[in-house]
């Protein structure tokens, strides 16, 4: 059975507003740096409303189920970009000598087979009650069960890493 016009819409909506989110909060940054304060201020704040529509139409769609569903909507997510999306891209860059695409999608491409893993392990111990800490590499996206001396994709060193 097809889903409805409705939850197409939805659909739509939800990708169109995340992408918003990522768009603000990227304008946000450039502001920052370029010291415009009250901007970035205003890009933080849109961003975090464009992520509030976002959630309450995936929401209403219906897309969110258990959290077994979820941790396995996730290993088939970044399963997905590690094995199928990412690789043509990378090739597609370095065709095109475009040595900053090839970087970032070889970043995500390594960090996604990583959080497929994490998050095996997680549908795994689902039922685990001992509280997990993750570290995440704010320049390439690795995630990491502890802090590392560097990390293992891009280098940066574990003391840049962000604490979950």
């Amino acid at each position: 059975m097809s889903e409805s016009k409705t939850i197409k819409n939805l659909m739509d909506a939800f990708a169109g507003e995340s992408q918003a989110n990522r768009k603000y909060t990227a304008y946000a940054k450039k502001a920052e740096a370029e010291g415009k304060t009250n901007a970035a201020k205003l890009f933080r704040a849109a961003a975090d409303a464009e992520t509030i529509h976002a959630l309450r139409h995936f929401e209403v769609a219906g897309k969110v189920g258990t959290t077994a569903e979820n941790l396995q909507d996730g290993i088939n997510g970044e399963t997905y970009e590690f094995e199928t999306m990412y690789p043509p891209f990378v090739e597609q860059a370095e065709a095109e000598g475009n040595k900053a695409a090839v970087q970032t999608f070889t970043y995500a491409m390594k960090a996604e087979k990583v959080h497929a893993k994490l998050y095996k392990e997680a549908l795994e111990n689902i039922d685990e009650t001992e509280e997990v800490t993750y570290y995440l590499c704010p320049v390439c996206g690795n995630i990491e069960k502890g802090i590392p001396d560097k990390c293992s994709i891009c280098g940066v060193p574990g003391s840049k890493f962000i604490k979950y």
